[in-house]
């Protein structure tokens, strides 16, 4: 018997075989491509710039210098605007930390005593602080173990030093990186690829410049809008929620709880709880109804659920790089699952009409009602069902 497969199927068994091996191979070296992503996801977005800039007249080397410059600056102004503020907020953290501890064993523990009728010593609050100070501690030591044996430290500078070292040379050949892999692309496939690969672009182009905008805006009104109402930390809580807010309801979920319980610790009333509520109910309309339709709109379709689980599972797979890709790859994914979509709708398996189920067959039942009218429908049963008058 002759087993040689037909060219079509050989074809289609070394496509799947090289995509497995280049899954495994990013599965395996997920660790070490966290710099080259964090740079491909930098190159991705500085290379429209750096487009525009070449039909100006300028050569490549040059506009990537400009758009590289002009990264570099917006990223030190960021730090030198921001690390002081993160650092005068954790130091108010820090300060009022006694704070936050005795609001929890004096009011917010015996609160959900009460209210859930849990046993006393359930929530013992000296045995939890003795057991969260305990788990400080051995954080604590693990960090300095890990700081003074200075590998932390070494492999989280390179990091630092890769990344726009990497997105340089990933930014200035781009163009032919895209040409090379399409070069390299078999021919059978080629088109489809590109297809795909452009609807890609425009899907991940509206998501990661949309998304990093929404972010941005939503961390700006919820730090300054907290700011207004008091809350000496809504900055940090601002930032954190707008950082945290590309997860559908965490950015928003983190920020509120956090609010909540910072006015209660500071200010120990209800008209300061009720203005954290406020800010936040704006900010979930601003979101919903002005920032994301705008700026991210319905281009790429993802359910929430869906965004939950890509993070999830994204995370579970390849750690922080998972969580940090989860949501491109899953725009991606979606591209290719609305490309086969159309495919199974346009082959045989979906349009042919198969043959007349014989279990199953049309008879015609006749109702009388109490009013002498006949009424007639058309009904499923089995072959051997009959057709009968029932007086009702």
């Amino acid at each position: 018997m002759n087993h040689d497969l037909s060219p079509d199927a050989s074809r289609r068994w070394q496509l799947l075989a090289i995509t497995a091996v280049i899954v495994w191979l990013i599965w395996l070296l997920a660790p070490v491509i966290m710099p080259f992503a964090i740079a491909g996801m930098l190159a991705y977005l500085g290379d429209p710039l750096a487009d525009r800039l070449e039909k100006y007249g300028m050569g490549r080397t040059l506009a990537v210098s400009i758009v590289f410059i002009v990264l570099v600056l917006v990223a030190a102004g960021a730090l030198l605007l921001l690390v002081p503020l993160i650092a005068r907020q954790i130091e108010s953290v820090v300060q009022n930390f006694p704070n936050y501890l005795a609001w929890a064993r004096d009011t917010a523990l015996p609160w959900l005593q009460h209210k859930l009728h849990l046993d006393p010593h359930a929530l013992d609050s000296d045995r939890l602080m003795a057991a969260l100070k305990e788990h400080l501690g051995s954080i604590g030591s693990v960090l300095g173990k890990l700081s003074r044996s200075g590998v932390g430290a070494v492999m989280w500078l390179t990091n630092l030093v890769l990344i726009p070292v990497v997105a340089f040379y990933l930014l200035r050949d781009w163009d032919r990186l895209v040409a090379w892999i399409d070069r390299m692309l078999p021919r059978s496939v080629e088109p489809t690829i590109a297809h795909l690969a452009r609807e890609s672009d425009a899907v991940l182009g509206a998501f990661v410049r949309g998304q990093l905008l929404v972010m941005l805006a939503l961390g700006i009104f919820y730090g300054v809008a907290l700011t207004l109402v008091g809350i000496s930390v809504g900055p940090l809580i601002g930032m954190v929620a707008g950082l945290l807010s590309f997860v559908p309801y965490l950015g928003f979920i983190t920020g509120f709880v956090a609010a909540i319980i910072a006015a209660l610790v500071q200010h120990g009333d209800w008209s300061h709880v009720l203005m954290v509520v406020g800010v936040f109910v704006v900010g979930q309309l601003l979101e919903g109804y002005v920032l994301v339709p705008r700026l991210v709109g319905e281009k790429i379709g993802l359910h929430p659920v869906a965004v939950i689980f890509a993070v999830l599972a994204g995370g579970y797979l390849f750690g922080f790089l998972g969580i940090l890709l989860a949501l491109p790859a899953a725009s991606v994914i979606l591209v290719v699952l609305r490309y086969l979509s159309e495919r199974y709708r346009q082959s045989e398996l979906y349009t042919e009409s198969g043959p007349d189920d014989p279990a199953l067959t049309e008879v015609d039942v006749t109702v009388t009602t109490d009013k002498g009218s006949v009424e007639t429908t058309t009904v499923l049963a089995k072959p051997n069902d009959k057709g009968a008058d029932t007086p009702t």
